[in-house]
């Protein structure tokens, strides 16, 4: 069953054409891009891809709630932190799929404290709720 929104907070509008091989451009210009199919799918690899996009997204909105959580935790993020994104495409029973992987990075955090964080992050993360059930997800905690 669909999760319904309580509120609508703001609504990304993007109009593409061409598909893969195509370009997208936001309603405010702010995002204007040519996209590719990448070389490993017969494409050019010339421009970005959705799953580039997808991996962007996902990692952006999970640091995101990240912060969130450790500011309710009163925990400090690292000024370092990051996220590296990995995010799959390869065929499915029905078509296509995709998987993802976060690994994020706290240095110096302590790990169960890391953990924690990224344990709540993903429950409260619109791309983690949006995916759950869906695909394979991982989130990880950098070593």
């Amino acid at each position: 069953m669909a999760t319904s929104l309580d509120k609508v907070i703001y609504t990304a509008r993007a109009h593409t054409t061409g598909g893969r091989e195509g370009s997208s451009r936001t309603d405010d210009g702010l995002l204007d891009i040519k996209l590719s199919p990448p070389k490993a799918m017969g494409g050019a690899g010339n421009a970005t891809n959705p799953e580039q996009l997808f991996a962007a997204g996902y990692s952006a909105c999970f640091m995101g709630a990240l912060k969130h959580v450790a500011g309710m935790k009163k925990v400090a993020v690292p000024a370092d932190a990051s996220i590296d994104a990995e995010v799959d495409i390869g065929p499915i029973p029905a078509g296509f799929g995709i998987a993802a992987r976060l690994t994020v990075s706290l240095p110096g955090m302590d790990r169960a404290v890391a953990q924690d964080l990224l344990d709540t992050a993903h429950q409260v993360c619109p791309y983690s709720n949006a995916t759950r059930g869906n695909i394979d997800v991982t989130i990880a905690l950098a070593a």
